[in-house]
């Protein structure tokens, strides 16, 4: 626990049990009595790419929650959340949560397996859209990818699952590995678009897959584990038909910055939401 600004702030990373591995975020439990000015004040001097801000319970087991990057405010996110549940759960055991959110309600599990605690969050119901010509070549000239790079078993499209997000599949893991990208020119075409961030996927098998995410817009060069994007890119890959409409997805994210994480995808018959879970820990 640490005080930035006035406000005691905890630190876990999610989607990893290594506290150099998976994606900070500061988790604040009671943040009633701050303003929008303030919340992202604490999020911009902690420096992560997003912080989580809690109301007091209401009673019900539910909690009021906002999340703020170092720039602005975002609908969702998906390791913050993560981290919230955890930090929830270590105060309070394990159990089922419910957090309310710009996006909407996202219900929480947290279970501990072992000596390790695994939240799981049901995201809002999804939906995918499609990305005009000139918005695709934009995003392609920014990132500096040739359209030959791209692998065409995985169709550009925004993905949403409580924030949007351009999916884009890579043709190599080699393509993936080497982002080098004008931050100015994504973060315009993000804010044209109302992008949180681009998730760059390589395939690596059936339900295994490597993914990447630049979040300038967010006041980071990359989000190092995307708990919201793969929410997405679940969705997106049960529409085109990429899996099947009932399985468990791997998603590999965080290593080509040196913080490896990985995070489940569960796609369930019957119910649109997507699951994601991961396990975490407290940082310092």
């Amino acid at each position: 626990m640490s005080s930035l600004s006035g406000t005691e702030v905890l630190r876990y990373t999610a989607f990893s049990a290594d506290p150099d591995g998976g994606n900070p975020a500061g988790v604040v439990l009671d943040a009633s009595r701050l303003g929008d000015s303030e919340m992202l004040a604490v999020a911009a001097e902690l420096g992560y790419s997003e912080s989580a801000f809690l109301s007091a319970p209401d009673g019900r087991g539910g909690h009021t929650v906002r999340y703020f990057s170092p720039k602005a405010e975002v609908p969702f996110c998906g390791h913050a959340t993560v981290a919230a549940a955890l930090a929830l759960a270590e105060r309070d055991g394990p159990g089922d949560l419910v957090f309310s959110t710009p996006a909407g309600t996202v219900p929480v599990t947290v279970t501990r397996e072992g000596d390790e605690l695994r939240a799981t969050l049901t995201s809002v119901e999804p939906h995918t859209e499609g990305i005009a010509a000139d918005d695709l070549a934009e995003a392609l000239a920014a990132l500096d990818w040739p359209a030959a790079d791209l692998d065409h078993g995985l169709p550009p499209r925004i993905a949403y699952a409580g924030a949007r997000h351009l999916v884009l599949g890579a043709a190599s893991r080699e393509r993936l590995a080497d982002l080098s990208y004008d931050f100015a020119r994504l973060e315009a075409l993000m804010h044209r678009l109302d992008l949180t961030t681009v998730q760059l996927v390589w395939r690596e098998s059936a339900t295994v897959f490597h993914v990447r995410d630049p979040f300038p817009v967010g006041g980071v060069v990359e989000d190092p584990a995307t708990g919201a994007a793969a929410a997405a890119f679940g969705a997106y890959a049960r529409e085109f038909g990429l899996v099947p409409h009932d399985t468990v997805l791997t998603l590999h994210q965080g290593a080509d910055m040196g913080r490896p994480g990985t995070l489940t995808v569960e796609l369930r018959p019957g119910d649109p939401r997507i699951r994601v879970s991961g396990t975490g820990t407290r940082i310092g």
